[in-house]
């Protein structure tokens, strides 16, 4: 554990993942202890492009608990956020008491700072809290000296928090047990299995089909079998946005650029005759796109024209390069569809990505030595 020197100040900078289902999380089975209804599955983004990074502090200096998002002071008496600070401080006396002689557990009494800052964008269906929960239960682990399983203490915070708890693809266990101890998250196959699939997020200006479809999915996962990951992951998130809308009062996630977007898909694999692109929506209006690198350029290009933009290519696609293609007459006819100008602001290239990890270098601790946040600029 990393010690600052400055009144006993103990500090750790760790990073966490974006992870976007492809077999959705359909809703609590119980409510306390976020237990689902299904089991579901993941794949978690490359940190490159998107991550939660967190800082957090300990000091007996410390008044109390604080919490800092994106530059904003928050209230720290959030349950959730409450449950799983209580827990990690938990499991840190239990090491203790075990007679861990590497357990430093004399800072679990003092007050934390935390500080967490996202480099995409917030409240836009991208998973932000579980990203973020993930990243919170991780750093305070490495402050304390927590090891072991973890992802039960991030479900605590967000369901799918606990997915972001590991890189590449992800399961949550619905699990059977009342208490919960069973419903934990479990690397399906690492980020480096499938490396050809690629993601592209367009960010814009249940129990009785799912547990066969979870069984499907890893499936089609280890074989490699883009058709068949395609129509399950579209079959899924088109189920779940129904089912979103079949509630009273419905609710709304998807917009018409949404709607244009999965209409562009189903047109570009009509005219191959073949699954080469699929969307999902989580809770949000952005689409994310799974495909393979070899379709990479050239769907790219088909969303540029359809949704032309006034940024040049270098700004509309971040992350991840991508190679320049042509569309062809032919295709651009066949598609048949009016762009819709300005629909998409930006793109962001990205692939499947390990799990959380320590930020060695002290220069990108989020805290000053005086336990505060820096000055720092979150991106938009």
């Amino acid at each position: 554990m990393p010690e600052n020197g400055h009144q006993n100040l103990a500090m750790v900078t760790c990073t966490a993942p974006v992870n976007i289902a492809v077999i959705k999380y359909w809703g609590k089975r119980d409510e306390d202890l976020i237990l689902p209804i299904n089991s579901s599955l993941s794949v978690t983004l490359h940190q490159e492009q998107l991550k939660t990074m967190t800082t957090i502090a300990c000091s007996r200096s410390f008044q109390q608990d604080r919490i800092w998002l994106n530059g904003k002071e928050e209230d720290i008496s959030c349950p959730r956020l409450q449950s799983c600070l209580q827990e990690i401080r938990r499991l840190a006396r239990k090491r203790r008491n075990t007679g861990d002689p590497t357990s430093d557990v004399s800072i679990v009494s003092n007050k934390v700072h935390i500080c967490s800052v996202n480099n995409f964008p917030t409240a836009a269906g991208l998973a932000s809290s579980a990203a973020g929960y993930a990243c919170l239960v991780y750093t305070l682990s490495q402050l304390f000296g927590v090891e072991g399983e973890l992802s039960a203490v991030a479900r605590h915070g967000s369901g799918s928090a606990c997915r972001s708890l590991y890189g590449g693809f992800v399961q949550w266990k619905m699990g059977e047990s009342s208490d919960g101890k069973d419903s934990i998250a479990e690397q399906v196959e690492s980020e480096s299995y499938w490396p050809e699939l690629r993601v592209l997020i367009l960010v814009y200006r249940a129990s009785v089909v799912v547990p066969c479809r979870m069984e499907e999915m890893i499936r089609v996962i280890r074989q490699r079998d883009f058709q068949a990951f395609g129509e399950l992951t579209m079959k899924d998130s088109n189920q779940f946005h129904a089912t979103c809308l079949d509630t009273y009062p419905p609710i709304f996630y998807l917009n018409n650029v949404s709607h244009r977007i999965i209409s562009l898909v189903h047109r570009y694999n009509q005219y191959y005759g073949e699954t080469k692109v699929a969307y999902t929506f989580d809770a949000g209006p952005n689409a994310v796109i799974y495909t393979l690198q070899e379709h990479l350029p050239e769907f790219v290009q088909v969303v540029r024209h359809f949704f032309p933009s006034e940024a040049i290519e270098s700004e509309f696609v971040r992350g991840l390069p991508v190679c320049s293609a042509d569309l062809s007459e032919e295709l651009k006819r066949d598609l048949n569809m009016e762009p819709t100008p300005k629909g998409i602001h930006y793109i962001i290239s990205t692939k499947a990505g390990p799990g959380p990890c320590v930020v060695e270098d002290p220069s990108q601790h989020l805290l000053g030595v005086d336990g505060l946040p820096k000055k720092r600029v979150v991106s938009e």
